[in-house]
């Protein structure tokens, strides 16, 4: 049996409301050159590379996503 707790790693303190710095942090989440874009591309390698042990690290660093909700976090509460 497991227990979920949702919460995030770190805390996420805003002081004050910026919709405009939300927008540059949501540009960076997933703009073109985002975290979001570089994940994909990771992963997409992944899947023409000849060495397995290559094709493993790709996989990892492309599925490494911790700090995406922090992120978000972040632009929800710049937003409200």
């Amino acid at each position: 049996m497991w227990q979920y707790e949702k919460r995030l790693q770190f805390p996420v303190r805003i002081k004050e409301t910026n919709a405009n710095i939300a927008q540059v942090i949501i540009s960076q989440f997933g703009g073109p050159d985002g975290e979001l874009s570089a994940s994909m591309r990771y992963i997409s390698q992944r899947y023409t590379m000849p060495y397995n042990e290559v094709a493993g690290l790709l996989t990892d660093i492309g599925t490494s996503v911790t700090m995406w909700p922090l992120i978000a976090t972040e632009v929800w509460t710049s937003i409200i």
